[in-house]
């Protein structure tokens, strides 16, 4: 992180008005017709692997985690991570990333999915999903569908859509 303290905290309902501001403000209205925001309509975030980052009380960014299923193996769907844009490139993004991996691991969760770019998401060890292996319910660019073992060998038998859980 460049020059600033920053603190992770679980999110709580108190802080959904401000997170859905601040999707409103990095991806608009279209972020609706996403393949991966469809997804999450039919399924609640999970609190306990959702987190916020903050500047002493200004909210700059957030992490959520919903169950899905890959077939019919648990996993979790990682998204939307959002940043203010004035806190861009700063690590916040990354921090939170590590920061839900790490408590997705410890409470016993193994597979992460998301869909986003791997040179970004591969740092926090997400890989791309082998070709037909998992599949979303709506046009995904297949090179964008990544996953992320919290477990060794997680992934190994798991094939399947991928659906709320």
């Amino acid at each position: 992180m460049n020059d600033i303290a920053l603190t992770i905290l679980h999110e709580t309902p108190a802080d959904a008005a401000a997170i859905e501001r601040l999707h409103e403000r990095t991806f608009g209205p279209g972020r609706f017709a996403k393949t991966a925001y469809r997804l999450r309509e039919q399924v609640v975030h999970s609190l306990d692997v959702s987190f916020t980052a903050r500047t002493g009380t200004l909210l700059v960014g957030s992490v959520r985690l919903s169950p899905i299923r890959i077939g019919e193996t648990k996993a979790l769907l990682l998204g939307p991570l959002t940043v203010e844009p004035a806190f861009r490139e700063r690590g916040v993004g990354q921090a939170l990333i590590e920061h839900a991996l790490k408590e997705a691991k410890a409470k016993g969760h193994r597979l992460v999915i998301l869909v986003g770019d791997e040179p970004y998401y591969g740092k926090a060890g997400f890989k791309p999903v082998p070709p037909g292996r998992a599949t979303m319910p709506g046009p995904v660019d297949p090179a964008r569908l990544l996953v992320a073992e919290l477990a060794d060998g997680a992934f190994d038998a798991v094939s399947g859509p991928i659906k709320p859980d």
